[in-house]
């Protein structure tokens, strides 16, 4: 196991280089704003591109940036969005936003999914069932945004019961702000409900009609019994790490839903350096996008190992 995880790490920091890289050169091979255009801040975004090499070879702009980027956490400055402000420093004040959006929608969604999954497996092939297996095909078939922009139509335009747009400020344990974030946490759960409902259901089916649950019955259980003894346990094995990945990948929070919805987080902020050609911005949130889907990755896969024994023992 220990000879896994090593592995894993390793093939994981490749990875994220490898992207890093493509990434890195790609921004190089696109124009530079004339540092002209920043007026008075001219002189600071000068002195900064001076520092990071930009009219030096590729390679050593590319080791430059390593250096000061990973090693100094240096990003620069941006130079569209906010101008002459420390990246980094502007990155971490949004990760609040994000994470508030993002906890609120794993709570609600990950108990809801598991209910809804359990209560399907249990009234398998019987009219509960095919109600939830059709709401569960919906969701997952129609995009985040549809919902999103449902839940502002009807939700916060037509019955006015939450505001169209999240609340400003830095409040976000207040009541107003809770109210504020409703919508957002909505759009967001949707798909996490329905994904959790589809493969607790299929695990649970399968292992309620296992030969270890007809032995169970067997010697005197109740179904009841049987199933929150044996099948919930059993069935859990994949998808507990599942659950893992979601509240790993929490940091990384939804572009889409967080600009229809005015969450100040990372999401907006990495489609809005995009749009401002902020390459500053750019390459701190592919970075950070890169090393948040592999990380959940990694959780996924060795959470098995721990979970369930039997994948240890069959490793040796």
């Amino acid at each position: 196991m220990v000879k896994y995880v090593i592995k894993r790490i390793a093939l994981m920091f490749f990875v994220f280089f490898v992207i890093l890289t493509m990434c890195f050169v790609l921004v190089k091979l696109l124009p530079q704003t004339n540092a002209v255009q920043f007026g008075k801040d001219a002189n600071l975004i000068l002195q900064r591109r001076e520092a990071l090499g930009y009219n030096k070879p590729i390679l050593v702009q590319y080791a430059i940036f390593l250096k000061r980027s990973l090693l100094q956490h240096d990003w620069g400055v941006s130079e569209a969005l906010y101008l002459g402000q420390d990246v980094w420093k502007v990155f971490v004040s949004k990760i609040p936003a994000t994470l508030m959006v993002n906890i609120y929608s794993m709570l609600l969604s990950v108990p809801l999914g598991l209910l809804f999954g359990i209560y399907a497996a249990l009234k398998k092939n019987k009219w509960q069932d095919h109600v939830i297996s059709t709401m569960v095909m919906v969701f997952i078939s129609v995009p985040s945004y549809v919902y999103a922009l449902l839940v502002q139509y009807l939700l916060c335009f037509k019955l006015k019961i939450f505001p169209l747009q999240m609340k400003s400020g830095t409040d976000y344990f207040s009541w107003a702000m809770f109210i504020s974030v409703v919508p957002a946490v909505l759009s967001l759960a949707f798909g996490t409900i329905a994904g959790l409902t589809r493969y607790t259901r299929a695990e649970l089916s399968e292992v309620l009609t296992s030969d270890f649950m007809l032995l169970a019955r067997t010697k005197g259980l109740t179904r009841g019994q049987a199933t929150i003894r044996h099948a919930l346990r059993n069935s859990m094995v994949p998808i507990f790490p599942m659950i893992l990945g979601e509240f790993v990948s929490i940091l990384s929070g939804s572009l889409i839903i967080e600009k229809i919805f005015g969450v100040p987080g990372v999401g907006q902020l990495y489609l809005n350096s995009i749009t401002a050609l902020d390459y500053n911005f750019y390459m701190l949130l592919t970075a950070f996008y890169t090393l948040i889907g592999l990380v959940s990755g990694i959780v996924v896969d060795i959470s098995y190992g721990f979970i369930d024994p039997r994948i240890r023992m069959g490793e040796r």
